[in-house]
């Protein structure tokens, strides 16, 4: 395989996962962004620690999706990731997903 292929390979896979990201978006409640990867879950729980004098992250998912192209399968029950960088953590707004008001009922 040249390295062109390898690349339109990649960019394929990269164009598919992006697609998917879309796809399942509405399913999940929080949008986690690591150094290393992007995730989906429903449940987040995000804890800082401190070991030796220096700080990391530790984040335990449920119910997750994971961008990761090297993965066969990207939806996962749980998750627990170690990371020495910043964790940024969304909620996601699903304003297509809200309960209507009392009055409308």
């Amino acid at each position: 395989m040249s390295e062109e292929d390898l690349e339109r390979y990649e960019s394929d896979v990269e164009l598919q996962i992006y697609r998917e990201y879309h796809d399942v978006l509405p399913m999940f409640r929080f949008v986690i962004e690591t150094e290393r990867r992007f995730y989906l879950a429903n449940r987040v729980d995000l804890k800082t620690r401190e070991a030796g004098g220096s700080v990391f992250f530790e984040i335990e998912l449920e119910d997750a999706w994971v961008w990761d192209m090297y993965r066969p399968a990207r939806f996962l029950k749980s998750v627990r990731v170690l990371t020495f960088r910043d964790v940024n953590v969304e909620e996601v707004e699903h304003p297509e997903f809200k309960p209507p008001d009392p009055g409308e009922i």
